[in-house]
């Protein structure tokens, strides 16, 4: 089955207000009942007109919508729902994905019921946070992820540089991408960026190097976790920095390192769709870079742009 999702104006406003209606229909009666019920064609236009919004079809059919406003730095996701007979489908996830994708803010930001923990679990499941309580209301909300341009080799230090200055004692910073991608090219520019003493290489065979800092910051701790069965075995490596007063950069992290701490910085490094001409030796070779800030410690950071 084809999923699609596109961002939607005013003029989708009924095949919108009919995915709304008949998603929140189907939910459990709640006391007070949903305000999304009280939603009209006009009053979905009004608000795809402000602020815009999503809609989902599968083979052409409307089956998942959202409308979106703009607070500030925050996009409210609101009215989001997918009819009952589309569910489990993967449209509630293709939303979100397309949401922070387009997202024009520094945050996502939803309002869910506390009477229904199976919603507020699916919010949790993709990067959510709790950040307020008002019963029975709970405010939850995630960092933007940012897409990056890296054309070689000194774009891809700034770019680490960039996080460099961002980033504090206690932070854990997770790189993946294929063999070459430029994961210790992204370090060495993040401890130019913290200002530590000595040449950021590779540590592969020796799995953990600390850089102590020369300007009275935080160290750099550069994992290396292709050989590592766990991030536990950190414990055994007798490092020379505790993890909670250093910066963790963990190169092969993925799927291993999220235990170390409930927030982290993925960087994930792939190749440009532009790919270098194979005939010309002194072709760039691009990449793109995605940096996805998750947890607590990254809501209320505002990226340069």
């Amino acid at each position: 089955m084809t999923l699609v999702v596109r961002r939607v104006g005013a003029d989708a406003a009924t095949s919108v207000h009919a995915v709304v209606r008949a998603a929140f229909a189907a939910r459990p009666v709640l006391v007070p009942p949903a305000d999304a019920l009280g939603e009209t064609p006009d009053t979905v236009a009004a608000a795809l007109s402000a602020g815009g919004g999503l809609l989902a079809t599968l083979e052409g059919r409307p089956v998942g919508a959202l409308l979106m406003a703009s607070e500030g730095r925050t996009v409210w996701l609101r009215r989001f729902g997918v009819v009952p007979a589309a569910q489990r489908l993967g449209v509630a996830g293709a939303l979100v994905a397309e949401a922070l994708s387009i997202a024009d803010g520094d945050e996502v930001a939803v309002v869910a019921r506390e009477e229904l923990p199976a919603t507020v679990g699916f919010w949790r499941g993709h990067g959510f946070v709790e950040t307020a309580h008002r019963s029975p209301y709970l405010e939850l909300r995630r960092a933007v992820p940012r897409t990056l341009p890296a054309p070689d080799a000194d774009a891809m230090r700034d770019l680490g540089r960039l996080v460099g200055g961002l980033v504090r004692a206690g932070d854990l910073v997770v790189l993946s991408g294929g063999l070459g991608a430029g994961k210790t090219t992204f370090t060495q520019g993040l401890g130019a960026g913290l200002g530590v003493r000595g040449d950021v290489t590779s540590p592969t065979f020796v799995i953990a190097r600390v850089h102590p800092s020369l300007t009275g910051g935080p160290a750099l701790v550069h994992v290396d976790a292709y050989r590592l069965g766990g991030i536990d075995e950190l414990d055994d490596l007798d490092l020379d920095a505790s993890l909670d007063e250093a910066v963790t950069v963990v190169e092969w992290g993925s799927g291993i390192a999220e235990g170390l701490t409930d927030s982290r910085l993925e960087v994930r490094i792939a190749r440009s769709a532009a790919a270098p001409d194979p005939d010309d030796p002194d072709a760039l070779d691009p990449r793109l870079v995605t940096l996805v800030p998750l947890g607590p410690r990254w809501l209320g950071v505002s990226w340069p742009k």
